[in-house]
């Protein structure tokens, strides 16, 4: 899979979101559970907006100094015995993932879950030359037998209930039991066990890279990724080039700011703090490999959009978006999604396939207010429509033309004046009573679900001439 997710033309995919009621509701159910238990865990520590300038502090002076945590971990990691690789596209960061696989002549690549994994399409580049990918996170798993792709960005198949999960395993699978989440679980587990004990080569994500140790951190609910890391023979890791702290002390603020906001924890089930494996420990990986992806965040890191790398991938700003909840995941085309993936995605994967996407939004600044490391979300929406517009003249022509219209009706008393009253008769052939029901055009996508008020045959200038006290004085 890589970073787009569907070939669907965005009003198609926003389309089928909303006529899937069931993921609709599924989408504001998972809202609504993840919002209060955030509010809950975030009222624990009493002092909630200084933990979130205290992240985007760390985050920011991070950003400030990236050139110079990179190389420390560089040469950390080199210090434990590890390999670094720093690639600049996608394809090069593919290209060395490849290359391990050939060397280690491995057929069989088990991960935990990593979405900048997916952006440079890992699992394709190495089922390119034979490996077996498995996924080994339950959503992620889950998602790959039913080839569909991710809806969220920590819970992965939000949009599926436990009937269709079971009929899934139940088809590709051969599952026979009920769809009782342990039972099932249960299922999952036994298959993903044997495939642990097989695989050549284990390949994770990295929710923090810690720069005076070398140290990666890697935080799970499923425990699935201490496996990753400590089976297979050869580990890889795979990070964006911003996901970097100074030192332990900044990383326990990241940590439970993470949680937190994520799910709603002080700490998750698992939080893993490892690298390559020392001459003193039993087990770990005999060969460790971090792979550090660019791929375009140096040209975001020198632009107006620098402060979206300051993003920890909690989802807080998903799991408070009333067009995410309204829409779902895959309405986004992109494995990013929710107002993070909005502004992060035509950032990464250009306008030409993501140019809508600031606009899935009602600007409500509730996704600003939810981020943990207080990146402007709204502000960088906005951003984004003002590139679209003025700098890369994207803005549609029908949109171009009813924007120069208004301009010229809305400067000249005299147009004004002729079009509120030419408004109601052109309007009535669409109109029932005193509502419009049957819009044309862009009107019609308003109209086929809600009432749009018709144009009053008697016009505020008229009614304020026969009312207003004094006559025209």
């Amino acid at each position: 899979m890589s970073m787009k997710i569907s070939e669907k033309k965005f009003n198609d995919r926003v389309g089928d979101g909303i006529q899937d009621s069931f993921m609709r509701g599924a989408v504001s159910s998972a809202q609504t559970r993840l919002y209060t238990n955030r509010l809950k865990a975030a009222e624990e520590l009493g002092n909630w907006e200084e933990w979130r300038e205290l992240g985007e502090q760390i985050r920011q002076h991070t950003l400030e100094n990236l050139d110079y945590y990179l190389m420390q971990l560089s040469e950390n990691v080199s210090k434990r015995g590890g390999h670094v690789y720093f690639a600049k596209t996608k394809e090069e960061a593919a290209k060395y993932i490849q290359d391990v696989a050939k060397k280690k002549q491995a057929k069989k690549v088990v991960k935990s879950k990593s979405m900048v994994t997916e952006e440079i399409s890992m699992n394709h580049a190495l089922e390119e030359i034979g490996c077996e990918v498995l996924e080994s996170d339950l959503g992620e798993y889950i998602l790959q037998v039913d080839n569909d792709p991710p809806s969220h960005i920590i819970a992965p198949a939000l949009h599926k209930n436990r009937t269709q999960i079971r009929d899934v395993f139940k088809e590709k699978l051969g599952y026979e039991n009920s769809d009782d989440p342990y039972e099932m679980t249960k299922f999952v587990r036994k298959q993903l066990r044997e495939k642990f004990m097989d695989a050549e080569i284990g390949v994770t994500g990295c929710n923090f890279a810690v720069a005076n140790t070398g140290s990666l951190c890697l935080v799970t609910n499923e425990g699935n990724a201490d496996l990753v890391m400590s089976i297979p023979k050869t580990q890889i890791a795979v990070m964006g080039m911003e996901r970097m702290v100074p030192t332990m002390e900044e990383l326990d603020v990241l940590v439970g700011l993470l949680c937190r906001s994520a799910v709603g924890q002080k700490l998750t089930s698992y939080v893993t703090v490892a690298g390559p494996i020392q001459e003193e420990e039993v087990d770990g990986p005999e060969e460790f490999h971090l792979v550090v992806v660019d791929n375009g965040r140096s040209q975001i890191l020198g632009s107006e959009f620098r402060s979206v790398l300051q993003c920890i991938r909690c989802a807080a700003c998903v799991n408070v978006c009333p067009v995410y909840r309204h829409v779902g995941g895959h309405s986004y085309g992109s494995i990013y999604s929710g107002p993070i993936g909005a502004v992060l995605t035509p950032l990464l994967g250009g306008y030409d396939d993501y140019k809508e996407l600031p606009y899935a939004s009602s600007l409500c600044g509730a996704c600003t207010e939810a981020c943990p490391v207080k990146i402007p979300l709204h502000d960088l929406l906005l951003k984004h429509r003002q590139v679209i517009v003025e700098q890369e003249g994207r803005a549609p022509l029908a949109e171009k033309l009813a924007m120069k219209m208004f301009s010229m009706g809305a400067s000249s008393a005299t147009l004004y004046k002729m079009g509120s009253k030419m408004a109601p008769a052109a309007m009535s052939p669409f109109t029932s009573g005193n509502r419009v029901s049957k819009g044309v055009g862009p009107l019609k996508n308003w109209t086929d679900i809600r009432e749009f008020p018709a144009p009053s045959k008697e016009r505020f200038r008229d009614w304020y001439k026969d009312h207003k006290k004094g006559g025209d004085k």
